[in-house]
């Protein structure tokens, strides 16, 4: 191995990383693999998603950052942590209510409880922003939006769980329920340039 060469991926990391990509998501949410941070744990993977209204405006964007560290890190609670961020756009209205950031949470950690996806040490905030423009943006719209940040470490290594929970977390976040567990969900079809290049 010379100078500069990554080891090979342990298995426990190649496993996890193939259980980030579902085989099935919501219609409204498109995945993709974006590039992870490199200085975090010795090995990382990424995915980035968009949920989108069925006229196409993208209501909510996050990414999944898995990290994982065979001999764990301070605050870790194992080899594995996952990262999240999810931000959306939101009423005015809906982000000065004094419950947002408590509720906001709940989003997630209900979803983990409803996927089963087994977690340690969580910790995140909750951010409300207000955009306002000025000189030759002063006609821009004020706009407010959410920012959740967390992370927790997923007690195994199958994590699909806990990307529906984050997946499920982006909805909740953009307005739209979850879906019932009786209702099964449909590939969404966009015309998406990069999709012809596969």
């Amino acid at each position: 191995m010379t100078l500069g060469d990554r080891p090979p991926a342990p298995a426990a990391f190649t496993r996890a990383v193939e259980s980030l990509r579902p085989a099935e998501v919501r219609p409204e949410i498109e995945l993709e693999d974006i590039p992870a941070p490199q200085r975090l744990a010795p090995f990382s993977a990424a995915i980035g998603a968009s949920v989108y209204r069925d006229d196409d405006d993208e209501l909510a964007v996050g990414r999944l950052i898995l990290l994982y560290d065979p001999d764990g890190q301070r605050g870790w609670e194992g080899p594995f942590r996952l990262v999240a961020y999810v931000r959306a756009d939101m009423e005015p209205e809906i982000t000065s209510d004094p419950l947002l950031g408590p509720v906001a949470w709940s989003w997630l950690t209900e979803a983990l409880e409803s996927h089963q996806a087994a977690y340690s040490a969580a910790g995140g905030t909750v951010t409300r922003a207000v955009s306002e423009g000025f000189g030759n943006k002063a006609e821009d719209p004020v706009t407010t939006e959410l920012e959740l940040r967390a992370s927790w470490s997923p007690t195994e290594e199958d994590l699909s769980g806990h990307v529906a929970a984050w997946c499920d977390l982006m909805c909740l976040a953009a307005g739209i329920p979850p879906l019932p567990p009786d209702v099964a969900t449909l590939p969404r079809h966009r015309e998406d340039p990069e999709s012809f290049r596969q």
